[in-house]
């Protein structure tokens, strides 16, 4: 539940000009507004599951977004139900100046393709259906300039090829892999809340340049009530970034119980030394690394 000091947990990326968002409890926009933050520019919501601290505070976003007279598509992903549950929610928005697009998540595993990057869902372990993402930016080889002039290929073609397209032209097929070396490593952030430990969430995770997972329990006597409530503690979220070698690790989703998750980060990061205790309006920027 929100905290006069905390918000719900939600998960706001931008790439190349897109917004996405991950999870719209109650107050997300408020959270957002203290960030200098506005909800219109938003591409994508995604959904990792139904219940209300993760939803419930879509109407207000949607009719924030429509008061400023958006007019672009707003694309929503989520579990099987998603129509359902967000035109239930819709009563009280129901008139928008802008269309909603559905994608429901209908198998275990499943990747969305956009301009430049991908969004992968996964299932993990909740006491409902519930998913973790990964957001994936793919970074081409790089542009072989001598091998392009060595194969005659017309330079008013290489923009094209770079950017992976196919061309056919006099008399010949151009394919980018003529002129672009190996894949270099993109970039990719994993994002993961209200679930047991699973071989999905690690498998995701690896490779990731930021894992973000809950952190529900720091007190280690709490072990027994997230497994009866099917959710994290710390010390499992450290494990399982220990295990995927990831660079770092943020915890959120606490428990209105953890009022100070800070005070447990120590101990934590005896299995995980890169941990970091997240609070609201925590921000970084990831950049490719230079090969």
């Amino acid at each position: 539940m929100p905290l006069p000091y905390r918000w719900l947990t939600s998960l706001m990326m931008r790439y190349n000009g897109k917004s996405i968002l991950i999870d719209c409890g109650e107050g997300t926009q408020i959270a957002m507004r203290e960030k200098g933050w506005s909800p219109n520019p938003i591409d994508i919501i995604c959904f990792t599951h139904y219940h209300a601290d993760h939803i419930s505070g879509l109407p207000g976003m949607l009719l924030t977004m429509g008061n400023a007279e958006r007019k672009e598509p707003l694309l929503l992903i989520g579990p099987k139900g998603l129509e359902r549950v967000v035109n239930a929610l819709r009563v009280i928005a129901p008139e928008l100046p802008f269309e909603i697009q559905f994608l429901e998540i209908t198998a275990d595993e499943e990747s969305f393709y956009f301009d430049g990057f991908r969004i992968d869902a996964f299932k993990v372990k909740h006491n409902v259906l519930c998913y973790g993402y990964s957001m994936c930016v793919e970074r081409a080889g790089r542009f072989d300039r001598a091998r392009a002039e060595q194969l005659q290929i017309p330079m008013q073609y290489w923009s094209r090829l770079q950017k992976g397209e196919t061309i056919e032209a006099e008399g010949r097929t151009f394919t980018p892999d003529m002129v672009l070396g190996a894949d270099r490593k993109g970039l990719k952030v994993t994002y993961c809340t209200d679930t047991r430990p699973t071989d999905s969430i690690l498998q995701h995770a690896r490779e990731a340049d930021l894992l973000i997972l809950e952190g529900m329990y720091g007190e280690p006597d709490k072990l027994a009530k997230a497994k009866e409530h099917k959710h994290m503690t710390m010390y499992e979220a450290a494990r399982i970034a220990r295990e995927a070698q990831v660079p770092e690790l943020w915890l959120t989703h606490y428990s209105p119980s953890l009022m100070h998750p800070e005070e447990f980060i120590g101990e934590v990061r005896n299995i995980f030394p890169n941990t970091i205790a997240a609070k609201d309006g925590r921000t970084v920027e990831l950049n490719f690394k230079e090969e």
